[in-house]
């Protein structure tokens, strides 16, 4: 199966182009990346989603440039993204994070780089632990006073300094983008959210869509990335892959059902990260663009939708939290 030409998004305001289809480093074992990455590219694959939190980072770029060095890309054909952990949120600290993290790359600059959560939480220095986490000592989440526009701006200097094509945000709500853009001098480029049919997003979608934010969708197969690490209700959902709306759809077509999980997405200009570990599964994912879901059946996934969402912030903080000034 050849490498088909995967269908971009303009983003704004830099005029880049995005690939609707990428390649999501979550969960991708250190020993397993750099050749994930590297048969990622090779399949066709121009798009990867990575972050400090994945613990992954100076693995995939060692794939990165074993593909470069082997003539499959050239850098510039490459779409790389990182995060900004939780605990790096004050100004003094973003810059300190994302030289780290193009370091443990082997780059110069990210393509895109966004706030991973609107979260702040306590410094943790990076030769102390790395990543930092979640807890900040292994048994307490503890919240510290940045306020966004402050985390902000130290983003717009990494565009400034060439260490960021672009920027943008993860997790954010419609009242907190609002927010941010109150102060923004460089506006937010992605934003990038949990969506799938159990989770549908349609205000906050129609929202970034009139502010000319491109959207990126990570967990499109819903509870199915979640129920190996046991997250709660993940186990208890009817898997996408086999709801009868889904399978349906994907035997008329004759198409894996992950297939049409991404092309709902796709079609509505959303981008996807699926990841894949099977050659097979990982050729047909790149390939969910090069078919059309009928407007009934983009409509019939309207029903499917419960408010599921997986990656909810609420789920890390379980403990005492302590708010510093």
């Amino acid at each position: 199966m050849s490498a088909p030409q995967t269908p971009s998004v303009e983003l704004k305001p830099t005029g880049q182009k995005m690939p609707l289809v990428g390649f999501g480093l979550w969960k991708v074992t250190k020993s397993e990346c750099a050749n994930t990455v590297y048969n990622a590219i090779k399949t066709g694959y121009r798009l990867f989603d990575g972050a400090c939190d994945y613990g992954n980072e100076k693995e995939a770029g060692e794939g990165f440039h074993r593909a470069i060095k082997d003539g499959l890309v050239k850098r510039e054909d490459l779409f790389i993204t990182s995060k900004l952990w939780n605990t790096f949120h004050a100004k003094e600290h973003v810059a300190e994070l994302a030289r780290k993290q193009l370091a443990d790359y082997g780059l110069e600059y990210f393509d895109l780089f966004l706030i991973h959560f609107p979260i702040s939480l306590k410094y943790v220095d990076p030769a102390t632990r790395y990543p930092p986490g979640w807890q900040y000592d292994g048994k307490e989440v503890i919240q510290t006073n940045v306020p966004h526009a402050e985390t902000w701006a130290a983003m717009e200097k990494l565009v400034d300094e060439g260490l960021a094509k672009n920027i943008g945000i993860s997790n954010f709500s419609g009242g907190l983008i609002i927010d941010l853009l109150r102060s923004a001098r460089i506006r937010p480029a992605v934003l990038q959210v949990e969506h799938h049919p159990y989770l549908q997003q349609k205000e906050l979608f129609k929202f970034a869509k009139l502010e000319n934010i491109a959207v990126t969708a990570y967990s499109s197969f819903g509870p199915q990335s979640y129920i190996e690490i046991d997250f709660p209700g993940a186990k208890d959902a009817i898997p996408l892959f086999e709801h009868e709306t889904v399978t349906k759809i994907a035997k008329t077509h004759k198409r894996e059902p992950a297939q049409v999980l991404l092309r709902w997405a796709t079609q509505r200009g959303v981008a996807v990260i699926p990841k894949s570990n099977n050659q097979k599964r990982l050729e047909q994912n790149l390939h969910c663009c090069d078919f059309d879901l009928t407007e009934e059946e983009m409509k019939s996934f309207d029903s499917l939708e419960q408010g599921m969402r997986m990656n909810n912030p609420g789920n890390y903080l379980d403990r005492p939290i302590y708010i510093f000034a």
